[in-house]
């Protein structure tokens, strides 16, 4: 059976659904749910720079399962957005880190401004990408070399997926169950949270077809 290790990174003031709501979305996918040989294909853990308690936004403390020197492989990373990325775009430690990853990683996706981190080490120049609405016109100041989109969900580019804003991100992690489980698997996973998700309405800045 096989099984792929996502990891979200988290850092302070970093945007509560940004991350929980990939984090929801891969950990409940279930194959074959309700029967005998049901199993989960996603192993989800959390990292921060230091692995200690993070404060997100409004207050929200998470205790991350790995720091940067202690997290395993994996085979998806999850860069979500907030405010904090004002501060972590200077991280030069963070995205060091993040840099190494994307050599060893199958996928890397960002949500909201995470992709400005992405941006900062150079990982989606001569790319399309995506970021929260409100960052799209910054995005196109700050880094002129990206074909930046709007009025997406999400834009894949294989093996760098950016989504826009918030719940955006849970757009993105649907997508990519259907990438990799087929679209039945991803609809009953979209059914058993009752999220409404229309995927023919996803295609158009997606390199993949269905």
């Amino acid at each position: 059976m096989q099984t792929w290790k996502v990891g979200i990174l988290l850092f302070d003031d970093v945007e509560v659904l940004d991350f929980a709501g990939p984090f929801e979305v891969f950990a409940v996918t279930t194959i074959n749910r309700g029967q005998a040989d049901a199993y989960q294909p996603f192993e989800v853990s959390t990292i921060s720079e230091t692995g200690k308690l993070i404060t997100a936004t409004n207050g929200l403390k998470v205790t991350p399962d790995y720091s940067l020197v202690t997290a395993p492989y994996f085979d998806l990373l999850v860069i979500p957005g907030g405010m904090g990325t004002r501060r972590e775009i200077d991280n030069q430690v963070l995205l060091d880190w993040i840099n190494k990853r994307h050599g060893e990683v199958k996928w890397m996706t960002s949500v909201c401004t995470g992709s400005f981190l992405l941006a900062k080490n150079g990982l989606l120049n001569n790319k399309r990408a995506t970021t929260h609405w409100a960052s799209i016109e910054r995005m196109r100041n700050d880094f002129p070399k990206i074909n930046v989109v709007e009025g997406m969900k999400f834009v894949d580019e294989d093996r760098i997926v950016t989504s826009a804003g918030i719940s955006a991100g849970i757009h993105m992690a649907f997508h990519m169950i259907r990438r990799l489980l087929g679209t039945r698997v991803a609809e009953e996973t979209a059914r058993f949270m009752e999220y409404d998700i229309r995927f023919d309405e996803q295609i158009s800045e997606s390199r993949d077809s269905f």
